[in-house]
């Protein structure tokens, strides 16, 4: 049975000798392993200039044994890298089948330091001594993309935006297929409400990740709600519309946006005079009990109040109530229009 398998990512080995050491491995154990049953060809994939193992983006259905040869190979050689990741999966009608995530786990100082520097940022109050980690792999190695990306995200953890901006373009600058330097740069550019710039930056963000990933729909999200402040709904409705009928799995980052997102879909639908189809955003708005947004439940009746009013459908002035009810402001001078 054929399984679609996706793999993209890119490696950089730094050095002559790691380069020609992990192709000469990939050569010997895919003839010697693996009867050469794997899915490229080492000049498809290895390349002199630069030292890497670049895979940009590969879809195809793959018998499963050719995929499992593949990703073990794989595995392999990666750790013969200094920086880079590979993504692999394998599906079968949508559902996932095998997910890796393939980075350089070996003892070479840049690769640790890396390794502490990502561990450290997420411990809270640990954040300079993950600057430090992350200025030691660059250290070992100038063209590490990722501890540039890290070091950018603590940067504007430590409210150093300007430090941020500048990690996130040389990351970019060294490795132009990582979607997380463009989702952060766009983070940046809207603290910063130069909103323009971010959205060119979740665009890139969208571009450079598959579907499969979280970064892809954070960036199609955040696009949306930018699109709805600078009153592009058409744009808004495209990212939030997909965003919405995503289904996200319990431990995904967006399942605790979702609410958010049909509350600004919502929005976007009153926008463009679709009443029916806000009242049934913000319905979703005001089910859902939590999420990561600020949005207290007066403000969600209200809306759905209103939108039901609009669309010509009952139980409006009952929203409004409860949402005065729950201390909306608004909601209580709409109340006293009403009676």
């Amino acid at each position: 049975m054929l399984q679609k398998t996706i793999i993209q990512g890119r490696i950089e080995y730094g050095t002559e000798k790691s380069f020609k050491m992990a192709l000469k491995m990939y050569n010997q154990r895919a003839e010697k392993y693996y009867k050469n049953d794997v899915l490229f060809e080492p000049e498809e994939i290895f390349f002199e200039e630069g030292y890497l193992l670049n895979i940009p983006r590969f879809v195809k259905q793959v018998y499963p044994k050719t995929l499992r040869n593949t990703a073990t190979l794989l595995e392999y050689v990666v750790q013969f890298g200094v920086s880079g990741q590979l993504n692999f999966w394998a599906l079968d009608e949508g559902k996932i089948l095998m997910y890796k995530l393939m980075e350089p786990s070996s003892d070479k100082v840049a690769v640790q330091q890396y390794i502490k520097g990502k561990s450290l940022m997420d411990q809270k109050g640990k954040e300079e001594e993950a600057i430090v980690a992350l200025n030691k792999a660059i250290e070992k190695y100038d063209r590490h993309a990722q501890a540039y990306e890290r070091r950018a995200k603590v940067n504007f953890m430590l409210k150093k935006d300007h430090d941020a901006l500048r990690d996130y373009n040389k990351s970019i600058g060294l490795d132009p297929s990582n979607p997380y330097a463009y989702l952060g740069k766009a983070e940046v550019y809207i603290y910063k409400r130069e909103f323009a710039e971010a959205i060119d930056a979740l665009q890139m963000t969208i571009k450079k990740s598959v579907a499969l990933q979280a970064v892809h729909w954070q960036g199609r999200r955040l696009k949306g709600k930018l699109h709805l402040k600078l009153k592009q709904f058409k744009e808004a409705e495209f990212e939030l519309k997909l965003f919405t009928n995503r289904a996200f799995k319990e431990g995904n980052p967006n399942l605790a946006w979702k609410r958010d997102a049909f509350f600004d879909y919502g929005h976007v639908q009153m926008a463009l005079e679709d009443f029916n189809g806000a009242v049934n955003s913000f319905d979703k708005a005001c089910t859902i009990e939590s999420g990561n947004d600020k949005l207290d439940k007066g403000k969600r009746l209200r809306f759905r109040g209103i939108a039901k009013q609009k669309a010509g459908q009952n139980g409006y002035k009952t929203d409004i109530k409860e949402a005065a009810e729950a201390g909306d402001k608004v909601a209580k001078k709409l109340l006293e229009e009403l009676s």
